[in-house]
Parts: C-alpha cells; sequence; structure tokens
C-alpha cells in the first residue's frame, strides 16, 4: 500500500525503548501471541466494571502484573524509525479519512484517539498492557496500545503480514474507537453484566465483527481520496483476517473449535464484514447487531 507520503500524525506516544524498531518485516523486539485470541482480566474487570473483552482485543493468555509505563516522557517528535513512521502514517490517515466520515455519515464529531507505542509492557487505563496480549484499545483513556513486536509475530505465526495487513490490524483497534464514540461499547457492556457466558460471548463477537468492517470502511474511503491500495494488498488482509478467526486458532491450539466461546468471529465472519466495509464505505453497513 501507499504510505510513504503521508503525513505523519501528532497523536502517536512512543514509550519504546533504544530508538524504536527496524523495518516492518523484521524482528522489531519481543513476540506476542496474536490479535485473534482473548484476554480475560478478570480481576480488572471486576474493580474497574467493564468486561475486559470490551476493554481488551487480541490475546490468548490471562495476564496481569505490575508492569508500569516508565515515568520519562515520550520520545518528542513523530517515530524516527521505519515500522514507527508507518504506524504514525497509518494513524493519520485514519484522522483525516474519519474526521470526514464519521460526521458526515452519523453526524458524530471524531475526536482522534493517542496510540501509545511500548516495547515489552506498560500501563493503561484499562489495566497492565504486555506484548503478549497484542494490540488494543482502551476506552477510558481512549488510546490504542501497540506492541509493534506483534507485526513480526504476524507474519512468523500466523502466516500474516505485508503492509496493508499491518494497517488492518491498526485501523480494527481505531473501529472500536468508532464504536466507543457512536456509543456502542457501553451499552454492549451493560448488557454483557446481564447476560450468560454464553450471550457475553456473542456479544464481543459482534463488537469484534464490527471492528473488522469498519476497518473495512476506512480502507474504501482512503483508497477513493488517495489510491492507497495495490496489488496484493486486499489478498494481504483477508488472508490476515481468516487467519485471526476463533475457530482457526482454537483448532490450532487445541485441535477442535468451540463457537459458544468464541469472541471475535470465525475466519469467514471475519472475511465477510471487513469485504462489507471494503465494498461499501459506509458504517451503516457494519451494524452486526441487527443481523
Amino acid at each position: 500500500m501507499k504510505w510513504e507520503d503521508f503525513r505523519s500524525s501528532e497523536n502517536v506516544e512512543d514509550y519504546r525503548g533504544g530508538g524504536g524498531g527496524g523495518g516492518l518485516g523484521g524482528a522489531v523486539g519481543g513476540g506476542g501471541l496474536g490479535i485473534g485470541a482473548v484476554l480475560i482480566l478478570s480481576v480488572i474487570g471486576y474493580f474497574i466494571g467493564i468486561d475486559p473483552r470490551i476493554l481488551i482485543s487480541g490475546a490468548s493468555i490471562v495476564t496481569g502484573g505490575s508492569s508500569s509505563q516508565s515515568a520519562a516522557p515520550p520520545k518528542s517528535g513523530p517515530p524516527k524509525d521505519d515500522v514507527g513512521r508507518f504506524v504514525s502514517a497509518i494513524l493519520a490517515q485514519n484522522e483525516d479519512v474519519w474526521s470526514q466520515t464519521l460526521p458526515a455519515q452519523k453526524n458524530i464529531r471524531y475526536v482522534a484517539p493517542k496510540l501509545v507505542l511500548f516495547s515489552g509492557a506498560t500501563r493503561s487505563a484499562c489495566g497492565a498492557a504486555q506484548s503478549a496480549m497484542g494490540p488494543f484499545y482502551c476506552p477510558l483513556d481512549q488510546k490504542v496500545y501497540l506492541d509493534t513486536s506483534f507485526f513480526d509475530d504476524m507474519k512468523r505465526k500466523l502466516g500474516g503480514g505485508g503492509d496493508f495487513a499491518y494497517a488492518y490490524v491498526i485501523a480494527h483497534e481505531i473501529g472500536h474507537h468508532i464504536e466507543n464514540l457512536m456509543g456502542i461499547l457501553p451499552k454492549v457492556q451493560e448488557a454483557q453484566q446481564r447476560s450468560s457466558q454464553q450471550q457475553a460471548n456473542a456479544l464481543s463477537v459482534r463488537v469484534e465483527l464490527m471492528a473488522d468492517c469498519l476497518a473495512g470502511v476506512w480502507a474504501a474511503n482512503a483508497d477513493q481520496k488517495w489510491k492507497i491500495l495495490e496489488e496484493g494488498d486486499v489478498q494481504e488482509a483477508m488472508q490476515t483476517a481468516s487467519a485471526i478467526g476463533d475457530d482457526r486458532l482454537q483448532k490450532s491450539s487445541r485441535g477442535y473449535a468451540v463457537p459458544d466461546s468464541f469472541t471475535h468471529g470465525s475466519s469467514a465472519q471475519r472475511v465477510q464484514w471487513f469485504t462489507t466495509g471494503l465494498k461499501s464505505g459506509q458504517v451503516d453497513a457494519c451494524n452486526t447487531f441487527r443481523r
């Protein structure tokens, strides 16, 4: 995809040590477990009163600890390394698309989130953040948290990778921010508190699939505006969406899938909803709660 000539976002907080990572396809730090698994931080959810499946997506282990972000301020100015520049450019593209699309389509003002780059571990308003959790969005501070070693993990463990696949991951987390601005996340969390585990899982799936669709909406509008897509880009995103389906991840880890435990959706569902957003470019096409 085309990104090198785009502006850098001013909403990146870079707390990485050692000056950041390397190229987009290389190792840039410690590995994570992948975007498609689920972090269940029951203790954190209990104390802050928000279901952690809404707060944190993309983890496969229960994690905790007392790791905290360095007291030092983030690096000043936009990131200078390749992966940092890429993240900053994709975030800027999301800002430029959503600042126009969200008011035009939903009459909602877009408030840009911050994106926190970190290495290894940090702390969010939703609790501890570690590289093993994968990228996630925290609605309490309206920030996206990303250890860029996850991009290398996508390539090595999930068979994904490629700049548009990485952009899809970022846009998916921004999709959760859009859901938050639309008032969907608090409503879902409230409904989950009244639901059985199976029903709560089903609601989580709808939230995640909507974020996939909104990532497609971003891509459609960005391509219409700047012609960012190149040959093979859509296939990269489709391959990634398929690789992180709950069914595929569960079969890979334990040999079988349990649909009632899905929290992100099957491979086919994730591909379907990303495609829906990409083809329509419309937020209303992403209403996973009416289907």
